[in-house]
């Protein structure tokens, strides 16, 4: 059955007055002289999430259901839902338990890609607020992950013992690879961009900035060659704690069409100020930021309509913010059936009121927010 809906249609570079008409897939576009006051965006894809509404994904089936429905709410209609450094059975235990929730699918929720294992094949020295169970990626490993059928995308520590075969091995499987929680250098970093490369990968930066050297004018550091390369793409976690504005309008100026917004949300997301949980580790949520006991910053409690919202108020465009939140994760995760609105490709819309917030949320054709 054929649906309509009017408004000002969020396209790859402009803003149109139009009605889209959709049945599973967007049928048409018809352009009109005026159209109602609300805003038609892809829905938004987060390649990189732990949990949100209480929920976390090392909790297994019924939290990634339940953080899949707490992000749908704000507009993400794609969600990879993400594993954190533990012990290698409850990584795996966490992979099968994605892979269930692939298979299944999510009632009345967004659809579920696969899985992000951003732990624990991660650097000792870069671990943030991941917990230290990190280990290397032996090829028993990563043979084990990659056998569960759900894993898209994987962080991997490039300087580890065992990493260079491990990176080639997830790359020809078809699973991005995403440099982070790393001390490597500018030149270890262009080594592993060319390894994956070499074997037909795409490569990636986990939350580029974070866990990983600064930029400094003798020692450029891996950012340095994320942002300068022709190929990489780039998670960047923009609630403006984790990266200054002006450090997001550099990467941008950069990599364009190559950054994407993450959330990097964590099970405290949506809950209200007060001690939390992440990867069995307390935390503290106060005024908008996560953090351990000692200050380090412990992933976040983003939500993609805000860092499209942080990223308008930034100087941002809309079209431009509606790429980071799901155009260009689109092209990096290789989802070439979603990610814009043009004819043919699924309906997936988040409809936003004049003031950016998300009124609602359509996956497939169908009203699920």
């Amino acid at each position: 059955m054929m649906s309509h809906m009017d408004g000002r249609i969020v396209l790859h570079d402009r803003v149109v007055s139009g009605r889209v008409s959709f049945d599973s897939h967007i049928r048409d576009i018809t352009p009109l002289s005026q159209a109602v006051e609300r805003y038609i965006l892809p829905g938004f894809i987060d390649g990189h999430v732990h949990g949100g509404g209480g929920a976390d994904t090392m909790d297994g089936v019924a939290a990634i259901e339940t953080l899949s429905r707490f992000h749908l709410a704000h507009g993400t209609t794609t969600i990879l839902p993400t594993t954190i450094t533990a012990p290698w059975p409850e990584v795996m235990d966490a992979l099968r338990a994605v892979a269930d929730v692939c298979d299944r699918g999510v009632q009345g929720g967004p659809r579920i890609h696969g899985a992000h294992l951003e732990g624990p094949f991660v650097s000792p020295h870069k671990l943030g607020a991941q917990p230290p169970f990190n280990i290397e990626p032996t090829a028993g490993r990563v043979a084990e992950a990659i056998a569960t059928g759900c894993v898209r995308v994987v962080t991997i520590a490039p300087e580890l013992e065992h990493s260079a075969t491990a990176m080639q091995t997830f790359a020809r499987a078809g699973i991005r690879v995403s440099l982070g929680h790393t001390t490597t250098d500018h030149a270890g970093a262009e080594r592993a961009i060319c390894l994956v490369c070499a074997a037909g990968g795409t490569v990636g930066a986990t939350h580029l900035f974070n866990a990983m050297s600064p930029i400094e004018g003798r020692r450029p550091g891996p950012v340095t060659a994320l942002m300068c390369s022709d190929v990489a793409y780039g998670e960047m976690i923009f609630d403006t704690h984790h990266v200054h504005p002006a450090s997001f309008r550099l990467a941008e100026r950069m990599m364009g069409n190559r950054l994407l917004f993450v959330t990097d949300a964590m099970r405290g997301t949506g809950e209200p100020d007060g001690p939390s949980q992440l990867g069995g580790q307390d935390v503290l949520i106060r005024d908008g930021v996560v953090r351990l006991p000692d200050g380090t910053l412990a992933g976040s409690i983003l939500t993609l309509d805000q860092a499209l919202r942080n990223a308008v108020n930034a100087g941002m465009s809309l079209p431009k913010a509606a790429r980071l939140v799901s155009t260009n994760a689109a092209t990096y995760l290789g989802l070439h059936d979603r990610g814009a609105i043009a004819p043919d490709l699924l309906a997936d819309f988040t409809v936003l009121d004049e003031r950016l917030q998300v009124i609602e949320v359509w996956v497939n054709g169908e009203r699920r927010a």
